[in-house]
């Protein structure tokens, strides 16, 4: 039981820095959506439910007698402030965020998956349904990006083709 804890922890160790990482990648987004109100309106909601998600882990976190690891959280925030700079100068920048953000809800939706399916075979029922309710949203996301990604190339496309800023 000590290793199966050992390993809870620090997956929720991880999973606190990879929400932390996911603002770190949404949030600069927010300000570059013009063009897409649709995916500013989702996304926006998307962070207050990330937020969410890292008070859950946190509190989780702290009735193990554990707190977020401040290395990790500094560590992949600053990667996913890069991972989002990285696609600004891109001429499709909404197509390659839309792809990154569909990937990364996807790591989130496994991490969860295994975050819940270890709270389950320790017993920890108040920890599972909590890690159940961010799944229940990475998944959603994920749908939603996945259901509305045909509608964004169009318009995509349409803005390129008027030699309109199609960027975001």
């Amino acid at each position: 039981m000590d290793v199966m804890r050992e390993y809870f922890v620090t997956g929720l160790k991880n999973a606190h820095a990879m929400e932390k990482q996911a603002l770190s990648i949404m949030e600069p987004q927010l300000n570059r959506l013009e063009h897409y109100p649709q995916v500013l309106e989702r996304l926006g909601e998307h962070v207050r439910e990330t937020e969410g998600q890292i008070e859950r882990l946190r509190q989780i976190l702290e009735s193990a007698g554990e707190s977020p690891s401040a290395m990790k959280d500094g560590f992949l925030s600053a990667m996913g402030s890069m991972a989002a700079l990285g696609h600004v100068p891109a001429q499709d920048e909404i197509m390659k965020n839309s792809l990154a953000n569909l990937a990364f809800e996807n790591y989130e939706i496994a991490a969860y998956t295994a975050l819940r399916t270890i709270a389950e075979a320790t017993g920890d029922t108040q920890a599972a349904g909590l890690l159940e309710q961010s799944l229940d949203e990475e998944k959603r996301m994920a749908a939603w990006i996945q259901e509305n990604l045909p509608e964004i190339t169009r318009s995509f496309l349409a803005r390129k083709a008027e030699g309109l800023g199609a960027k975001v």
